[in-house]
């Protein structure tokens, strides 16, 4: 990767409106914009869109925009009548901002790729998770995988095939948006340690539900992993008054303030994941690698 580095000259608010001034000639270079969704994710994205816009008019070669966590990716679908699918119409601005390549995380759901008509990267943190498991819960090999929802059943199953250990996954029913009305396990838990593995967490009522059900059923110890801790609303009160031996987050998101409040949150840093990813995207090499290895 090239030495020279562009930076933002500043980004200046004037009653709402962002501007943006490049520091420097980005003219034929490769410019990479890192930018999560979350925070302000409203101002957040337009931000991102505006930075995206000034490289391209800029002449820059290439844009590639790092999104660690993809905005709005759970309104992926139109599950009600009149719903919006704020994913799709994210994936078309950035298109449309001038963006020629994203780079992203665990995409809520995979599809999510097909909305956009430039090359998109959906890295996964399996490989440091598997990492994690097997340097900081001793009983690993006496443990079982389990998926909050069915939805994730895909996501589990990997992980327990590459452990070699058995998975299980929890029904849910919900009777509106954030609120669970019943959870039925699928699976034998009893003395064993449970691992819950999911893509987010929101307000924590689905994991924390699904901790006590794993209690009730046996098991020994029960942890939690995710790859987007959003943790809003009462989420960080939850987990502190939750059975969990620890929740495990990726830095997809900033998690510094959760961690004053909440001593069970855990992070897993993957910016050596997105570092590769860009060397290797700047370089014309193989990202895949990456799908199944942790990069040193």
């Amino acid at each position: 990767m090239r030495e020279r580095c562009s930076f933002l000259k500043g980004i200046i608010f004037l009653i709402g409106v962002q501007s943006v001034e490049i520091g420097e000639s980005v003219r034929g270079e490769d410019v990479y914009i890192i930018q999560s969704g979350c925070g302000e994710i409203n101002d957040n994205l337009m931000e991102l869109l505006i930075m995206i816009n000034a490289c391209k008019i800029a002449s820059s070669s290439r844009v590639t925009a790092v999104i660690p966590c993809f905005p709005y990716a759970r309104q992926d679908k139109k599950d009600k009548s009149r719903a919006p699918i704020s994913a799709k119409l994210v994936a078309n601005m950035l298109s449309v901002a001038g963006a020629d390549h994203i780079i992203t995380m665990d995409l809520h759901a995979s599809q999510i790729q097909g909305f956009f008509d430039i090359p998109v990267d959906n890295l996964y943190a399996e490989p440091a998770v598997l990492q994690w498991i097997r340097e900081n819960i001793a009983e690993w090999r006496n443990c079982i995988i389990v998926s909050p929802d069915a939805g994730g059943a895909k996501r589990v199953t990997s992980i327990a095939d590459r452990l070699n250990v058995e998975f299980a996954l929890i029904h849910k029913e919900r009777k509106k948006a954030n609120e669970v009305d019943r959870m039925v396990l699928v699976g034998d838990v009893k003395d064993r340690v449970a691992i819950l593995v999911d893509d987010m967490a929101d307000t924590c009522g689905t994991i924390c539900h699904a901790a006590d059900k794993l209690l009730s059923a046996g098991a020994t110890k029960v942890y939690a992993i995710l790859t987007h801790g959003i943790f809003s609303g009462p989420a960080i009160s939850r987990i502190n008054n939750a059975a969990f031996e620890a929740v495990v987050v990726t830095n997809t998101i900033p998690q510094e303030d959760k961690m004053k409040h909440c001593s069970k949150i855990q992070v897993i840093d993957i910016s050596m994941i997105l570092a590769e990813a860009i060397r290797r995207t700047h370089n014309g090499e193989s990202v895949s690698y990456l799908f199944s290895h942790v990069p040193l």
